[in-house]
């Protein structure tokens, strides 16, 4: 059961959720994803949890679902929002972009605007989110093959950037092709802070976590380089963890630093733009992703692994800044 309580309590906005996996807001209102394949509606203290009814069915399992969430920029005209979707099966997994709309009771697929993306029991990356620019950034994962990622023919372990259409973009850096940026693991935040910089939040190997400054056709390494190795032509992380692990999911920018979910330091680490790093707040909880909205903090947990089975007992957090 779904229990809204107030945020002066214990700090928690919303008890009741099941692995919520991307938190964003628009209008007053906060909108969550479920990774069972729900797009909640908190507004006025009331939460509606709404099922997404797709072509290809959402696969729940282990690490794969209904993932990113992305208020569309025209969506006070049309109602759109775009959704990061795991389907097929345990045994050949696929990852999609698509395009949702709201009918009723329910949010209903409008069309794909990418789709083929290599899927993975857990490197699926999953992050959507519009640029200043207005154009659509997707983050997806290595799905554990050690070509992939430096491969310009797959979109395995890549940032992506696409139209708000799913088309091509004339200034994308690969004629022809949707790859912003590449050599990435499994890269699950994106941020821009005030001057329109990109960066990226991504779970590395035994550690090595890292947060990078995103450039136009940039190589971030994987899997040639890690941490502080170096070799022409990749770029070295602005931040990693070195033998510790962050597990980094959500990231956002509160426009004077960054702010890191964390899942295995469960809490909120704060990233300056020079590349130093410290803890924020404690949540004693995984955080899965963080929003900033209207000068207010929020989180979300997903306190089970996705190496692990069952419900996860989750819920809704306010901070105070």
């Amino acid at each position: 059961m779904l229990v809204p309580v107030s945020a002066s309590a214990a700090d928690t906005v919303l008890n009741g959720l099941d692995y919520p996996w991307d938190i964003e807001a628009h209008g007053g209102k906060i909108y969550v994803t479920e990774k069972s394949g729900t797009v909640g509606i908190l507004a006025d203290g009331s939460f509606t949890r709404l099922p997404v009814e797709t072509s290809q069915p959402i696969l729940d399992d282990r690490g794969g679902g209904l993932l990113g969430l992305a208020i569309s920029p025209d969506f006070p005209d049309t109602g759109r929002i775009v959704l990061y979707q795991h389907y097929g099966t345990p045994d050949a997994r696929m990852n999609r972009v698509i395009e949702a709309e709201r009918l009723g009771d329910r949010w209903k697929e409008t069309r794909v605007l990418v789709d083929a993306i290599p899927g993975h029991p857990l490197y699926n990356g999953g992050r959507v989110a519009f640029g200043p620019d207005g154009m659509l950034y997707i983050t997806t994962g290595w799905t554990e093959n050690r070509e992939r990622p430096q491969d310009l023919g797959n979109l395995a372990g890549k940032i992506l950037r696409v139209t708000p259409d799913g088309e091509i973009p004339s200034d994308n850096p690969f004629a022809g092709s949707p790859v912003w940026s590449l050599g990435h693991r499994n890269p699950q935040g994106l941020a821009w802070d005030a001057s329109g910089q990109l960066f990226a939040a991504e779970h590395g190997q035994s550690g090595h976590d890292e947060v990078n400054r995103i450039e136009r056709g940039g190589n971030y390494g994987w899997p040639l380089i890690q941490g502080d190795e170096t070799r022409d032509g990749l770029l070295a992380p602005l931040a990693h963890s070195g033998q510790s692990t962050w597990a980094p999911s959500g990231l956002t920018s509160d426009g004077d630093r960054l702010l890191l979910a964390g899942l295995r330091v469960n809490g909120i680490l704060e990233v300056t733009t020079d590349g130093r790093v410290s803890e924020a707040y404690q949540a004693g909880e995984r955080i899965r992703d963080v929003l900033v909205s209207d000068g207010v903090i929020y989180a979300i947990t997903t306190n089970r692994s996705p190496r692990r089975e069952g419900a996860s007992e989750d819920r809704l957090i306010r901070l105070d800044p």
